[in-house]
């Protein structure tokens, strides 16, 4: 069981009953960015309800700390899908912070 570290910018996430841990750095959210656009642009669709499922999935494939070995995009946007956005919110906003505020 992966644990996140908040001290440096980690939310752990609940997928297929596994804990992967997100960690926004600066090669991760430059990926990120040059799949989805502007980060700035991509906050301000979140914090005005636009952001698009498929669109937080891609950024917290990006973040993952570590991918366990065989995890695919497509399963891995399917487990956070059946996990419910109420549990992938709280990462998504860490994230999000992260993004505006650094550490």
């Amino acid at each position: 069981m992966s644990v996140a570290n908040p001290a440096r910018g980690e939310a752990a996430l609940r997928v297929a009953g596994e804990v992967l841990v997100v960690r926004p750095t600066f090669a991760a959210l430059v990926a990120a960015e040059g799949e989805l656009g502007p980060l700035f642009a991509l906050v301000e669709r979140a914090a005005e309800g636009r952001l698009a499922l498929g669109e937080m999935v891609a950024l917290f494939w990006h973040c993952l700390r570590d991918r366990p070995e065989g995890l695919t995009r497509d399963a891995f946007g399917e487990a956070v899908v059946a996990g419910g956005l109420a549990g992938a919110t709280p990462v998504l906003r860490e994230v999000l912070r992260q993004v505006l505020a650094g550490r």
